[in-house]
């Protein structure tokens, strides 16, 4: 449905120091949906790269293969393929170019999830003039997991995703897929993921990023390689938008003689309570109650915003599946509690046959007031655990606003296999996310593509978890011990639900 503008007069959400670290412009902007198109993008700027190539990563893996279907599809049969062979031979072939890489130094059980792909780097690259660093300045049980990468300072890729051996996938989600392989020859289920592409100084603010980054991990300190004439945008990508003011929002957690930043966090706070009618969230995790009972005050209005989410059926690892999966159900069977006037909805999103996608994505689209994309999960460890980075820019006119429209119609309707055109007609003609979903997603008995999720109560173990937030720590301070991080939860959330009048859940209370 069109929304109005009238909010568009309301005080911008992106507030440097508060919600975000910076606003810069965006010479030029593009939305990616998966890594068929993320990683083709990737390749044409780390192949025109002629200063710098910079990369932040949760893992990196240099057997990653960027185009798949790249003989097939003729696109390019003459480059290497795999990641990490084309940053040595570019690296050796450039003597100018500066290639770094800083991945967290993960413990060995989640190395070992990731196929040790952080680790073969390190051996992968030695002896060439690519530098790779494992990053351990973090507190016990935290992660870097900013996704980011900058090219010659003036082009940078933002995405939820990683550069990863089991991270391709196209918007087709198709089943058993042969080009989703493995190194070893196994195949990986399918996968959905979404990035941005942005040049000019928004890319410059993500190139200091890299900097404060590296300083603080190596103690060696850089400079901004001097921009090119021309930024390495790929000739055939058009943008979705020029010359927009892009927010970068980071999380970091209190450690040393750094102060916590919760700009994510903030935005997100920020942006559910401004939106009007749509509150659309893709997430792989949404478990944390402040984003939970922020959502929930909205459902509790009369007049409030319809609120959609869209997840994983389940998590990937057994591990997830008892931690994340059971906050992720209570958070749900929260949502449904409350939701009195009937505006949530909860989808899984499936392939053709059936089969479950590993929803991966990060975004948060409001109205068509903000689109934001990024690292952060909806969960406590992206609040104040983990280092975070995210962009975000608002509809400020009709141009962006249509962008941010477009960009929710192509998302619902890749999952559909719809046109975005018709996916938006139908939002119109009906006035609901949930219900466009619905009309659409009917096939001849096909299996749904978004099929809700069913209500589930949690056993007594699940429960247990999801109360005390097991396994997803808001801090340093709590990562070993509960009680602790229960006490700042209530803390956050008396503060964020002041005139809320709903009671919060009995395991929040005092």
């Amino acid at each position: 449905m069109a929304d109005d503008t009238s909010s568009l007069t309301a005080a911008s959400l992106l507030r440097p120091g508060a919600t975000c670290w910076r606003v810069e412009q965006a010479d030029r902007l593009a939305l990616f949906i998966d890594n068929d198109e993320a990683f083709d993008a990737l390749k044409s700027i780390l192949l025109s790269a002629r200063k710098s190539i910079w990369i932040l990563a949760w893992v990196f893996d240099p057997l990653t293969r960027l185009d798949p279907d790249r003989v097939r599809k003729s696109r390019d049969p003459k480059h290497v393929d795999r990641i990490g062979l084309l940053l040595r031979r570019q690296a050796a072939l450039n003597p100018g170019l500066d290639v770094r890489i800083l991945v967290w130094d993960m413990p060995f059980p989640i190395a070992a999830s990731q196929l040790f792909g952080p680790h073969r780097g390190q051996v992968f690259f030695t002896g060439s003039r690519v530098k790779y660093h494992l990053d351990n300045t973090l507190p016990a049980s935290a992660s870097h997991h900013q996704k980011v990468v900058v090219v010659d300072g003036s082009v940078a890729l933002v995405s939820g995703g990683d550069i990863g051996v089991d991270r391709w996938d196209t918007t087709q989600h198709l089943d058993n897929d042969p080009r989703r392989r493995l190194p070893t020859g196994h195949h990986y289920p399918a996968r959905h993921e979404v990035a941005a592409m942005v040049d000019g100084k928004a890319a410059e603010a993500l190139g200091d990023l890299f900097i404060a980054r590296w300083a603080r991990s190596t103690g060696e300190a850089l400079e901004r390689p001097e921009r090119p004439a021309e930024a390495p945008w790929p000739d055939y990508l058009a943008p979705d938008l020029r010359n927009v003011p892009v927010a970068v929002c980071r999380t970091q957690p209190a450690w040393k003689d750094d102060a916590e930043i919760n700009e994510s966090m903030l935005m997100h706070l920020a942006s559910i309570k401004a939106a009007r009618r749509l509150v659309y969230l893709e997430n792989q995790y949404l478990t944390s109650p402040i984003i939970v009972e922020a959502l929930a005050e909205r459902l509790a209005e009369p007049d409030g915003p319809e609120v959609v989410t869209v997840g994983p059926a389940h998590s990937p690892s057994y591990f997830d599946q008892m931690t994340m999966d059971s906050a992720r159900t209570s958070a749900i069977n929260r949502l449904r509690e409350i939701d009195v006037h009937g505006r949530f909805s909860a989808f899984s999103a499936r392939t053709p046959k059936g089969a479950a996608i590993i929803v991966h994505s990060k975004v948060a689209i409001m109205d068509d007031r903000v689109l934001r994309l990024g690292s952060a999960n909806l969960n406590n460890r992206s609040i104040g655990l983990d280092t975070e980075c995210d962009i975000a820019f608002e509809g400020t006119d009709e141009t962006s606003r249509a962008a941010i429209r477009a960009f929710l119609g192509r998302l619902i309707g890749h999952f559909l296999d719809h046109e975005t055109g018709y996916v938006l007609e139908t939002y119109d003609r009906l006035g609901g996310l949930a219900a466009t979903i619905n009309e659409l997603d009917r096939k001849d008995g096909q299996p749904r593509r978004l099929a809700p999720v069913p209500a589930k109560p949690l056993t007594g173990v699940q429960r247990f978890i999801a109360n005390w937030s097991l396994g997803d720590a808001i801090s340093p301070t709590d990562a070993w011990r509960p009680w602790g991080r229960r006490r700042r939860l209530r803390r956050e959330l008396r503060r964020l639900t002041a005139d809320f009048r709903p009671e919060l859940p009995d395991h929040l209370r005092e």
